[in-house]
């Protein structure tokens, strides 16, 4: 019953194009903390920012770490949509936390130091991630496969 909740969805295209894109844009900053890769630091280095300046725990930032990686792809093929979208949801309301001091705007002009972004991009997450928690994978996904 509980996997059939999870994976249920039906094949609309508006949740299929919030999932895509959540997951095109996150995958990018899970191969930087994950991989190392895009100029990230990888692992270790992620780890080590996320549980020293930061304070998140050290087993919170290796879940964050992992959840980072996996659950953009798993958005991108549609298997899992809804817990995937969860995993960015909760990555984004902890990086809000870590941005809210910086005001809502990006910093478009250059103008703040470096790391110093707003949070209206988590917002822009946050949303999509509702999206894809409410609606499920949508069309082309590997969940509508699985609950037919």
């Amino acid at each position: 019953m509980l996997a059939r909740t999870l994976f249920d969805t039906q094949s609309d295209v508006a949740p299929m194009v919030a999932r895509i894109v959540l997951g095109a844009v996150m995958l990018p900053h899970g191969l930087q903390h994950a991989l190392g890769r895009f100029g990230g630091g990888g692992f270790n280095a992620t780890l080590e920012w996320m549980s020293g300046s930061l304070g998140f725990p050290r087993w919170l930032a290796a879940i964050a770490i992992v959840t980072e990686l996996v659950a953009p792809l798993a958005l991108i093929l549609g298997i899992g949509g809804r817990l995937a979208a969860v995993g960015i949801a909760g990555l984004m309301i902890f990086a809000l936390s870590t941005h809210r001091a910086n005001g809502f705007f990006m910093n478009w002009f250059g103008k703040l130091a470096p790391g110093s972004e707003g949070f209206e991009y988590h917002i822009l997450a946050l949303a999509l991630s509702a999206v894809v928690t409410i609606a499920g994978s949508g069309a082309f996904s590997l969940d509508a496969q699985l609950v037919r």
